[in-house]
């Protein structure tokens, strides 16, 4: 499914408020850590569908994410993630929408 994203700039809006984030998606993995970007994670695949992925993650230092991505269209998609980051725990949801291409 990740494959389906279209390559280029992404834009996050996170559903609590907090301020969007941009993004460079060139294979639609980059949207599985958003909370553990620069780290070596093993990845779980628990749910890989036409439109919607499920994938569990565990990094080094007791850090871990669960993140599904639904594909509405190939430049729209909803992404939850939870987890453990840096010893707290986080949850967000967020739409991913590309806006153009990569700077």
């Amino acid at each position: 499914m990740l494959d389906r994203l279209e390559p280029g700039q992404w834009q996050l809006r996170f559903r609590d408020g907090s301020p969007a984030q941009q993004i460079c998606v060139r294979t639609g993995r980059e949207l599985i850590q958003l909370r553990h970007q620069n780290s070596k994670c093993s990845r779980y695949v628990i749910e890989d569908g036409r439109d919607e992925v499920t994938i569990q993650y565990t990094c080094r230092g007791a850090n871990y994410g669960r993140t599904s991505i639904r594909r509405e269209t190939g430049s729209l998609a909803q992404v939850e993630s939870q987890g453990i980051a840096g010893g707290l725990p986080f949850q967000f949801t967020a739409e991913a929408r590309r806006t153009g291409t990569c700077r």
